[in-house]
């Protein structure tokens, strides 16, 4: 899966595991009781807004390659688009 054709789901499978895995920090940081718990139910909900505020600075640094990557290929997706619709209109014009 090293090929730029699969860059879009190589990141997105990366900042899932980036995401789990700060979830899985956050959950061993308050079972051990070194970040609070939260009030009553809110535990999850809590654990899963850190680990979002934590996963996305992280991922914003850590997988620049990957996202310009993804870009790249999003790109040059779009422009093809463009190619093809362009190439259409003008077939339609010459009707």
């Amino acid at each position: 899966m090293s090929s730029p054709k699969f860059a879009t789901l190589r990141y997105t499978a990366l900042r899932i595991g980036l995401f789990a895995a700060c979830f899985a920090v956050v959950w061993m940081l308050a079972y051990f009781r070194i970040i609070p718990l939260g009030v009553g139910s809110s535990n999850a909900i809590w654990m899963l807004l850190l680990a979002i505020v934590i996963s996305a600075p992280l991922s914003f640094v850590l997988l620049r390659k990957q996202r310009d990557a993804m870009s790249e290929q999003i790109v040059a997706r779009v422009d093809r688009q463009k190619e093809r619709l362009a190439a259409n209109q003008s077939m339609e014009d010459g009707l």
